[in-house]
């Protein structure tokens, strides 16, 4: 028996499973003003099972923040911030070119706890990316680091970094040749440093009990989940993740024949950090008048209230809030993003051949089919969100937050991870 638990912003849940079947669910507020052991162990003994094993992933205490420092910003700036969004971070900066003190000062003030090094496709430039790992060792940087840039400048760049004390984890360059884009090397990168350096320095929780059973940033293995799901299907998948501080959303395009310098990704996430239901909720008013979507007049003092008492666990007004948050995300994945002001979109997503839509987040898993069904709907049928909407899709929720705990399967239990997730497939 194996609970596989998500502690996140607000509330920890944990799903029992016994040979791929969900056995029982149980959750917990998530109490990381004291340790967030005390909410984890109370929602795994809500299951009401003895687990042989406990596989957590975590998004407690802001997540990751990853920063990315790159060679030219349409390019290799743009690649590393999309493979730190596949890594299951919050992408809080990006800079682009050859950092000075100026740039350097604003990467401190991003307060990032992981910076993604990258720069040149292998054999090209590597000027700038030695530069900026100059700057870094001499600035005495101590934030970890993980190196995805030009092969050939590997060894120069580590041996500038270790000898100043900069702690860095090499990886495969992210953008190898121009158009090619490999997230993976630097996403398991990224994830190892989330959980020798990030979760620690955190303070969660007092014991080291906690950083041994975490296996990774909670949208990291969601969308290990989400590629699960989506290789069990026919067409292409879309899921729209509603939290407190944040809205996901996740989208798997089997045949997008899209080509862009700065490559692609089959499997794409985006996070929308001020989109939330809580800490985040005056931005999801916000992001509506600036999307022009009509909403209560009174929406604003009542988010300006949410966001400073998070822990309301219902609210009247969260329906509506929710609705604004998928609609206005959805048209931001869908259309593509800046990645840095500007900067062009780039990285839209053409929805048409979507099949399946999963909804999830609390608002959408808690609320009655009805309700959570027209949540949803509102971006799924938006026409005037100025991008290829889903042609016939069907819908569901994953009531049982299964998504993430596929996720945490899925590396020493792949057929678990797979069969678990049929309870989502049409």
């Amino acid at each position: 028996m194996v609970v596989c638990v998500d502690v996140g912003s607000t509330f920890t849940k944990a799903a029992a499973v016994q040979d791929g079947r969900l056995v029982a669910t149980g959750s917990h507020r998530t109490t990381v003003e004291t340790d967030v052991l005390q909410g984890l162990d109370a929602a795994v003994a809500a299951t009401g099972v003895d687990p042989d094993r406990i596989l957590v992933c975590s998004s407690a205490g802001g997540g990751l923040r990853l920063a990315v420092v790159g060679y030219e910003r349409l390019v290799t700036a743009e690649a590393g911030h999309r493979v730190g969004l596949s890594a299951g971070a919050k992408v809080v900066h990006v800079a682009a070119g050859r950092l000075d003190r100026a740039a350097l000062s604003q990467l401190r003030a991003a307060r990032p706890d992981v910076v993604l090094l990258v720069g040149g496709t292998d054999g090209g430039d590597a000027e700038t990316l030695i530069h900026n790992a100059t700057l870094l060792a001499k600035a005495r940087w101590r934030i970890p680091v993980v190196l995805a840039g030009n092969a050939d400048a590997r060894s120069t760049v580590e041996d500038l970094l270790a000898a100043a004390s900069v702690p860095v984890t090499s990886a495969a360059n992210v953008l190898p040749a121009i158009g090619v884009l490999d997230p993976r090397p630097a996403r398991a990168a990224i994830r190892e440093v989330f959980l020798n350096h990030v979760i620690g320095g955190k303070k969660l929780s007092r014991g080291p009990r906690f950083t041994s059973l975490v296996r990774g940033a909670t949208p990291d293995l969601v969308l290990t989940g989400v590629e699960v799901l989506a290789r069990r299907i026919e067409g292409d998948l879309l899921v729209v993740d509603v939290g407190g501080a944040t809205t996901d959303v996740y989208s798997v395009l089997k045949n997008d024949d899209t080509v862009e310098v700065a490559g692609s990704l089959a499997a794409s996430r985006t996070v929308e950090g001020d989109l939330g239901m809580r800490w985040s909720a005056p931005g999801v008013v916000a992001a509506a008048r600036s999307e022009k979507l009509p909403h209560d007049p009174a929406l604003g003092q009542i988010a300006d209230f949410l966001a400073s008492h998070p822990e309301t666990p219902i609210h009247e007004a969260d329906p509506e809030l929710a609705s604004l948050a998928v609609a206005v995300a959805l048209r931001r994945h869908a259309r593509g993003e800046a990645s840095m002001p500007g900067s062009p979109r780039r990285g839209g997503r053409d929805l048409r051949a979507v099949t399946l839509v999963v909804g999830s987040g609390g608002v959408i898993r808690h609320r009655p089919s009805n309700e959570a069904m027209s949540i949803l709907s509102a971006g799924l049928y938006d026409d005037a969100g100025g991008y290829p909407l889903p042609r016939s899709p069907t819908v569901v929720v994953d009531t049982c937050y299964i998504l993430a705990a596929s996720g945490l399967l899925a590396e020493e239990h792949a057929d678990q991870a797979a069969v678990l997730l049929d309870g989502l497939r049409p």
